[in-house]
């Protein structure tokens, strides 16, 4: 397999030159998937996909990529796949973990587990794809559904060098950049998570930011306006203040994502005995937000939640 970087359009073409080469596998095309799995068959590199819900994976067709019945077609025609899975429970029903089929799937096999599970999970996945014979390399992702539909995202990446040596081109047509966090799981993971917890504490600030401004019945384009001028301005502020503006809640990064997310970070806070002060709010916020019926909501509908908690407003 040859792997050609074209750094002005952040593309790897993969072309076939060997007979071990083939296409990429590619499963879970979800929220974050399915633009993942777009910018690489838009690149150029050949595709083997699945989802549970067939319809996601039309778009896929569409672009070139093959359609697969099922996983274990993807691991047939494909020597290094792409997890893109919910969460743990997913990944192990889709690799029938736990019955010979896992074994067959897995060796010989690159697994590259791009979602977000706890660190004890990938660890312990890792050492039984490798016992099965397989190569294992972590690999989430820092960037909600806008950042992936534009080939922005950032990859954290862990295994053994000569294994992520070989999967970190394939990413470039979804990742600007991507940083080599370690030699085994889970220490990718951990740094996905760190990066989550200022992610969920900044979102979560922006909204009751917000709030305030709102509720103290100030202009809301001045306030952002003076937000964007200032040194707390970043990407995140400049994608999330809009929504909170025109209360606009389509999903980028759902809140129901967002809490379970962040009871990975206070799960993994408390295995390493961490004080979490500022997560513990967001997850109580988080946990009120989606038991008022917005988990499928943008994580900027945790403004409900302050909503809830502030009352009315006065006329």
């Amino acid at each position: 397999m040859t792997t050609v970087i074209d750094s002005t359009a952040k593309a790897a073409v993969v072309t076939v030159d060997g007979p071990e080469a083939g296409p990429l596998g590619f499963l879970g095309l979800g929220v974050m998937g399915r633009p993942m799995a777009l910018r690489l068959a838009r690149a150029g590199t050949p595709l083997a996909v699945w989802n549970r819900t067939p319809a996601r994976a039309e778009p896929l067709r569409a672009a070139g990529a093959t359609v697969a019945a099922d996983p274990a077609e993807v691991f047939a025609a494909a020597r290094t796949v792409i997890l893109m899975l919910a969460d743990g429970d997913a990944m192990d029903a889709v690799l029938r973990r736990g019955t010979p089929d896992f074994a067959a799937y897995v060796a010989g096999h690159t697994v590259v587990h791009m979602g977000t599970t706890s660190p004890g999970y990938s660890r312990a996945l890792e050492a039984e794809v490798r016992a099965a014979g397989g190569a294992y390399v972590e690999a989430p992702v820092s960037g909600s559904r806008k950042p992936a539909e534009a080939g922005e995202l950032v990859a954290m990446l862990a295994g053994e060098a000569a294994d992520v040596a070989a999967v970190r081109p394939l990413l470039a047509p979804m990742c600007r950049e991507s940083f080599v966090c370690g030699k085994a799981a889970p220490e990718a993971l951990l740094m996905k998570l760190a990066v989550n917890l200022f992610l969920i504490t900044m979102v979560t600030g922006l909204t009751e930011a917000f709030h305030f401004a709102d509720r103290q019945g100030l202009d809301r384009e001045q306030f952002l306006a003076v937000l964007d001028a200032g040194p707390m301005a970043s990407g995140v502020s400049r994608m999330k203040s809009p929504k909170l503006r025109d209360r606009d809640f389509a999903v980028q990064a759902a809140a129901f994502d967002v809490l379970k997310n962040n009871q990975l970070v206070a799960d993994a806070a408390r295995a390493a005995g961490l004080a979490s002060p500022l997560l513990d709010v967001c997850h109580a916020l988080f946990s009120e937000t989606v038991a008022l019926g917005h988990g499928h909501a943008d994580m900027v509908a945790v403004l409900h939640a302050l909503e809830a908690r502030t009352g009315p407003s006065t006329p």
